[in-house]
């Protein structure tokens, strides 16, 4: 039996969701073309809701798909990586994300906190992934870079 050897690669994360209760795309970011289009991006995201939401798991095999996750209220959080990719790695940038969020919300992690601040989520999802690379996992350092994104913003926005 021949064995598959993959080539390591730094490109772990294909797609970060996150919907709301109703399986609604609130945040989609994908970092490969696994779903070009937005018809199929948008039936991934409900097939992928549909199985994950009535569940108390973490971790999901879907459609050749390793799927972790986590909800919060009336929010679902996924991190989907290949079907040989390290839980524990896609965990790490959940986790990361749901507790950057929290500290970025003051622990009111809901969808209308959420739809409030989405410029801290976006900044927040680009400093901990970046082409589907994972670039940090602690959320304190992810908090810290957006607050200096955002001073610089305001300091930038008073000089002109």
């Amino acid at each position: 039996m021949e064995a598959l050897i993959l080539e390591p690669s730094l490109y772990t994360v294909k797609a970060i969701l996150i919907l709301d209760n109703d399986g609604d795309r609130l945040l989609a970011k994908y970092y490969d073309d696994t779903y070009p289009s937005v018809k199929e991006q948008k039936a991934f995201e409900k097939n992928i809701f549909n199985k994950t939401h009535r569940t108390d798991s973490e971790i999901a095999l879907l459609e050749g798909l390793t799927v972790v996750y986590k909800s919060s209220i009336d929010l679902y959080f996924y991190v989907i990586g290949s079907s040989y990719e390290n839980e524990l790695m896609l965990m790490a940038v959940l986790n990361c994300l749901f507790d950057s969020l929290s500290q970025m919300l003051r622990k009111n992690v809901e969808k209308r906190a959420l739809l409030e601040n989405m410029e801290g989520l976006f900044l927040a999802v680009d400093e901990i992934v970046d082409g589907g690379v994972i670039l940090e996992s602690d959320p304190q350092q992810v908090v810290h870079r957006v607050l200096q994104s955002a001073k610089e913003q305001i300091k930038w926005s008073l000089l002109r």
